[in-house]
């Protein structure tokens, strides 16, 4: 073994997570080490951009910040960073900067990888030990949540176009109506062919306003070669810089496009145009638009728009609370905007209303995968014969049109445009009265969704009445609270026998996790029944929880592991959805096993043990007589 192998082994055992590691492993280790030196004050890592090595700290001292600039560590000799970026999507996570002069050893990604897959005990302390995994990885989302901190590249849609300095404007005029773009990187000759050259090679830009000023204002012949007109001072920016970094360069260097480098080539070019769309994502302005808009074709044509904005909140790392209420809050404006163009359509109502949301825009946990589940409460001086055609129009205008929108029809028929889901307040009264004072597992696995409520439109006090109504009825109803934890635990987590992943039998998703059906789910189920016996009032399960720890019904420390379960599977799952989309495939909330990171595997499986944990705490806790 050479020296200075062994000089690494013996450095690398005196520190964690490497004295776990058996002599094969760490000779493994020191065979594929880089060395790497960091003046201080020299950036290391930068937020997002990509990480193919993980960093072990051999002298010197290094801090680590968080993306919104917060020091969250400090390491030196055996510290060791950049893991969380391997563990998840290959990109930065954490920026760090050298505090002092600092030597690193780096760790090639397919090494470090071979070791957390093959050595558990390594894993563990990679990754910080069992629930408190968990509990730091869903602490990074939550602190990660500033805007406008997408990295740049997400914002180029192709490859950058292309013109030689010789080239006529007359050229140039026309690859840019040709290719649809309003600026063309002009490049010194000898640029390989399909090469796009590196920055030294780019000569400057040319821009539709440069065709403007330059040549059409001052009467230029078209055979004019573009390197006559061209800007040649390039201002641009880096892959892996933030939104706001370029938007900061174009306002300070008063440029309308950036060139966008990656290792010295130029990936794509960046416009204002490009910016001002990215902030159109925000749901802000999806909800201006859905407002403004007259007719169902043009609400339909915002879907896209809707996608687009959750695919952006899901890139600058909001938590799922954030991300469910945002999506619940645009799923209400297409409802309410649609109310509003029903009623101008059909006259105004014969009666009040309320239009009911259930389920999960109730909650304000709704997702862009998604069905409707509403109902209507009507004035209880509502004569069917003369008044439920109007209502029926109404219901079937909304419910279509919502399907329109991508908002699917519920299979089970939870509509207003049922019969039984379109009643007067004193019918929802007495629905309510049978379904808490009368429970049964049947009726009640029926009725669950109409548990979670929020009025929409109209009247929407009733909906508050009805809510108050039902926290007073059941807080110590033992036998419906009995009921409604037995349909709890229906749904069960994914864990085999031996903590293995069970997967669908059969079906269009069979080997793969329904992460809503086995984990948000069953999740909301008993965080609702827990949430009805402590008399809580909210509605959103985050909430919910909160009014559940401070009842203190729970066992030490079960109600934080609940939330941090609950976080972690949602984050999955909306994670997933996103890729989906990314990939141009229909979102769905299905995953394969295979496509989850080694990170995700092993948070899951926490996440999923304290959901089954929890499940067998509510199956004791609310046995008929047991409730206290």
């Amino acid at each position: 073994m050479q020296a200075e192998h062994q000089e690494i082994i013996d450095f690398l055992r005196s520190y964690p997570p490497f004295d776990a590691l058996p002599d094969e492993a760490l000779a493994l280790v020191a065979a594929g080490v880089e060395v790497s030196y960091f003046k201080a004050g020299t950036r290391i890592l930068t937020f997002g951009q990509q990480v193919d090595a993980w960093y072990v700290v051999r002298s010197g001292a290094v801090e680590v910040y968080r993306r919104n600039g917060e020091l969250y560590n400090r390491l030196s000799a055996g510290g060791y960073f950049g893991q969380f970026g391997l563990l998840r999507e290959s990109s930065v996570r954490f920026p760090v900067t050298a505090l002092e002069d600092t030597l690193v050893w780096l760790l090639p990604a397919p090494v470090f990888h071979q070791l957390f897959a093959q050595y558990e005990a390594f894993a563990d302390v990679v990754e910080v030990e069992d629930r408190t995994r968990l509990r730091h990885t869903v602490a990074r989302t939550e602190d990660a949540n500033e805007l406008l901190t997408s990295p740049i590249d997400t914002l180029i849609g192709r490859k950058p176009v292309t013109i030689e300095t010789s080239g006529s404007i007359r050229e140039a005029a026309t690859i840019m109506s040709a290719e649809g773009v309003s600026s063309l990187l002009v490049m010194h000759p000898g640029v390989p062919e399909g090469a796009m050259g590196n920055a030294a090679r780019m000569a400057g830009m040319l821009t539709d306003r440069d065709l403007r000023t330059r040549v059409i204002a001052r009467g230029l012949s078209v055979d004019t070669p573009v390197g006559e007109i061209m800007t040649p001072e390039l201002i641009h920016c880096e892959h892996h810089q933030m939104v706001f970094e370029a938007m900061l360069t174009m306002m300070r260097h008063n440029v309308h496009h950036l060139p966008v480098l990656k290792q010295g080539q130029p990936i794509g070019v960046i416009s204002q145009s490009d910016i001002i769309r990215y902030e159109s994502q925000n749901s802000l302005f999806v909800v201006r638009r859905i407002f403004h808009a007259n007719s169902v074709d043009e609400l339909s044509a915002l879907s896209g728009e809707v996608r687009d904005c959750f695919r952006r909140i899901v890139r600058e790392d909001a938590n799922s609370k954030m991300i469910g209420s945002a999506m619940a809050v645009i799923g209400r404006s297409f409802t309410q905007r649609l109310l509003e163009l029903a009623e101008q359509r059909f006259g105004p109502p014969p009666v009040p209303y309320c239009f009911l949301a259930l389920g999960a825009m109730a909650r304000q946990e709704q997702l862009i995968v998604t069905d409707q589940d509403n109902a209507l409460v009507l004035d209880n001086r509502f004569d069917p014969a003369r008044h439920d055609g109007w209502f029926l129009q109404l219901a079937t205008f909304v419910s279509d049109a919502l399907a329109a929108c991508g908002y699917r029809y519920c299979t089970g028929g939870i509509m207003a445009t049922t019969p039984r889901w379109r009643q007067p307040l004193a019918v929802w009264e007495e629905y309510f009265a049978d379904w808490t004072g009368k429970p049964t597992p049947q009726t009640l696995l029926e009725s669950a969704i109409f548990f979670d409520l929020d009025g929409v439109w109209g009247k929407t006090e009733w909906a508050d009445y009805l809510n108050q109504t039902v926290t007073r009825q059941v807080r110590h109803n033992a036998r419906f609270l009995a009921c409604m934890a037995r349909n709890a635990l229906l749904r069960t987590p994914p864990l085999g026998f031996f903590k293995g992943f069970v997967m669908e039998p059969s079906g269009d998703h069979s080997r793969s996790i329904n992460m809503k059906r086995r984990g948000t789910a069953p999740l909301a189920d008993l965080i609702r029944v827990h949430a009805l016996a402590v008399g809580s009032r909210a509605r959103n399960s985050f909430e919910r929880l909160q009014d559940i720890i401070e009842a203190d019904i729970l066992p030490h420390g079960r109600g934080q592991d609940l939330r941090d379960a609950l976080e972690f599977i949602s984050m999955v799952r909306i994670r997933h959805q996103a890729l989906d989309l990314d990939a141009r495939r229909p979102p769905d909330n299905n995953i394969e096993p295979e496509n989850l990171s080694d990170f995700e595997r092993k948070n899951l499986k926490d996440a999923f043990q304290i959901l089954s944990n929890a499940q067998k705490f509510l199956k004791y806790r609310y046995q008929a007589g047991r409730i206290r």
